[in-house]
């Protein structure tokens, strides 16, 4: 994977310990809270120690996703191997006022234009829960397709996936 994309209208760099306040925003969200789940993130020191919890694991990438124009951020790119998925799985997130305009679907696929070049992701995966009908349309846009519902922690997620060859 690549630690930068560069898009027409976004730019994509890898997380970083300057990208705390930003991820305290993001994580403190009405959105994030409803369907990813409170992270009890609420200091710019907690913010830190997650953004550093995200740097030092390499099972999980973020990608802070910035307007071209002001590099401002507005969402988040993930691609994260979960114990308890076969497959990496990728996300996203974004501030609300940055919704519906294309941008998690310009982001998304190109890091999956990107991924599709890697031989040992045959298969993608998303999860969401099945409130979050933005999520799914998106994902479904981007070619995933409903797999099966498993429960993790007290949650039942919808699990979609993609076969690498059925990329965009």
């Amino acid at each position: 994977m690549k630690n930068k994309y560069t898009t027409p209208r976004l730019l994509l760099n890898e997380i970083n310990l300057s990208d705390a306040e930003f991820i305290l925003e993001l994580v403190n969200t009405p959105e994030w809270i409803k369907f990813i789940g409170n992270r009890n993130i609420n200091t710019n020191k907690k913010a830190g120690e997650y953004v550093q919890k995200i740097i030092d694991d390499p099972a999980i990438i973020y990608w802070i996703v910035r307007t071209r124009d002001n590099e401002i951020p507005i969402g988040i790119i993930t691609l994260i191997k979960r114990d308890y998925l076969d497959h990496h799985d990728i996300g996203f997130a974004f501030l609300s006022q940055y919704t519906k305009q294309g941008y998690a679907y310009e982001a998304t696929a190109e890091v999956l234009k990107d991924i599709i070049k890697d031989s040992a992701h045959s298969r993608i995966l998303a999860t969401t829960v099945k409130g979050n009908s933005r999520s799914i349309k998106l994902l479904e846009k981007l070619g995933f397709q409903f797999e099966n519902q498993i429960q993790y922690e007290n949650e039942m997620l919808l699990v979609y996936s993609v076969l690498r060859n059925k990329l965009i």
